[in-house]
């Protein structure tokens, strides 16, 4: 039977309706997951359509995933992160949505200060578990949308949960109807989709969804989670794994529409941004981050790092302000004490430093020969050298400029007396023995000799 698809607007052979498939025992991929060697990549060299739709956004997990992970955040906290969030996604709410647990008193009175700013974006979602009491205390949190857990793979229905796939399927069902009763948009969260039989399960049952939905007349969102990082964005690959497969199949085989799709991912095998893009390009509207990329074991998708992937994708920050980033992550640094890794994109204390001496020399003459893009423009954040061994006298006269903020007319080149002698100066402390990077106090110090008091620091 031909249809006319309003996706395509070409006319194509009606959809195969999938049926569960109740197996007496679990799949469980041996020859892709076995769990004594590297999980496999098979290819199928099946290609699905690439298909970004109109609008795309981000969403944000960091006080209900990010949280499991670290040292939990203070009421405090927790609103001054909201603030920034909201600040950096911009009027248009790029970032769309931020999820929170529901179950202490502290969690209730941060949705409750986050809800009192009146701000238009992120929306607070929670996320909860299936019980009629969860679903009574969103209800009077006046909390519009919830995340539910439907564990999806034979891992989980089988291993975990002491199911079969009809069991799993009925309990899931029931509790989406709760959500629909209490009149709650449910956002169900396909957990570890990535080992989970997609045409067996997956499918079959996201079909059910729909119709409830429909019956209903109330949305359900389809939130794809890649649990333990197995996700691949290459094309060819074959399901479970291809991250274009589970996003094209949930659209083509069970009529889920862009912006009911959403894409959370892990970075056990450091493929999150990348796979978060490839859902973006096969049809999510959404995908779903944490700030610094802080979560469960490697972390989620970086939130910062999809702003970026935004822009490169779209041509433009459509209002959002990167330069909150640098907020964000000083944020974290001064008021919460978390250590961000140093060579870590856009927030690392080193990740616009450079070390030689040549590339010092390259930034003097333009900065775009060794920095990404102009960091001091896009994330406040002037590009820098770190004075060591091997810096060389572009090293220490880049460094020099930037720590005075000296203005062209003053600035020195790698040929001036100052330079010159503080690169004498540097090179007995590391014929002496000394094998670590300089200090900025040691450096000033040092200056303020060298320059007679001409140059120092008030």
């Amino acid at each position: 039977m031909l249809e006319l698809s309003n996706k395509t607007n070409l006319l194509e052979q009606r959809n195969y309706r999938y049926s569960l498939q109740d197996v007496e025992k679990p799949n469980l991929y041996p020859d892709l997951f076995s769990y004594d060697e590297v999980p496999r990549i098979s290819f199928n060299h099946r290609r699905v359509p690439m298909g970004m739709p109109e609008e795309i956004w981000i969403t944000d997990t960091t006080f209900r995933d990010g949280q499991q992970s670290i040292e939990p955040y203070t009421v405090k906290q927790i609103v001054d992160l909201y603030k920034l969030m909201s600040k950096l996604g911009g009027p248009y709410g790029i970032i769309r949505q931020t999820e929170f647990f529901v179950y202490s008193e502290k969690d209730r009175e941060a949705i409750a200060q986050c809800m009192d700013l009146g701000l238009d974006f992120p929306e607070i979602t929670t996320w909860i578990r299936a019980t009629k009491e969860d679903f009574r205390l969103v209800k009077d949190l006046n909390i519009q949308e919830t995340g539910i857990l439907v564990s999806c793979s034979d891992y989980h229905i089988f291993n975990k949960l002491g199911l079969t796939r009809k069991q799993a399927m009925d309990k899931y069902l029931a509790t989406v109807a709760m959500a629909f009763e209490a009149g709650v948009v449910p956002r169900c969260h396909l957990e570890d989709v990535t080992r989970a039989d997609f045409y067996g399960f997956v499918v079959p049952f996201v079909n059910e969804l729909m119709k409830m939905s429909q019956d209903a007349g109330v949305p359900v969102k389809i939130r794809a989670c890649d649990t333990l990082g197995y996700g691949v964005p290459f094309t060819e690959v074959a399901l479970p794994r291809s991250v274009p497969g589970i996003i094209y199949g949930l659209q083509h085989y069970s009529d889920v529409p862009s912006e009911m799709l959403e894409w959370h991912g892990h970075n056990d095998f450091y493929k999150a941004v990348s796979n978060a893009s490839t859902a973006w390009l096969y049809g999510a509207c959404a995908v779903n981050c944490t700030l610094l990329g802080i979560g469960e074991r490697t972390g989620n998708v970086p939130l910062e790092a999809m702003v970026m992937e935004y822009a490169s994708l779209r041509g433009s920050m459509d209002g959002m302000d990167p330069t909150v980033i640098t907020e964000i992550a000083d944020y974290y640094r001064n008021e919460i004490g978390y250590k961000i890794p140093p060579m870590q994109p856009y927030v690392g204390s080193s990740f616009n430093v450079t070390r030689a001496g040549i590339h010092a020399d390259g930034l003097m003459k333009d900065e775009a020969i060794y920095n990404i893009f102009n960091t001091g423009k896009i994330l406040n954040r002037k590009p820098s050298v770190m004075i060591g061994k091997s810096s060389g006298l572009a090293g220490i006269a880049y460094w020099i400029n930037e720590n005075y903020a000296l203005p062209p007319s003053q600035c020195l080149t790698k040929h001036d007396d100052l330079v010159i002698r503080l690169k004498e100066r540097i090179d007995k402390e590391y014929e002496g023995g000394r094998v670590t990077t300089l200090s900025v106090v040691e450096l000033e110090k040092m200056i303020e000799e060298l320059s007679g008091g001409a140059l120092r620091r008030l």
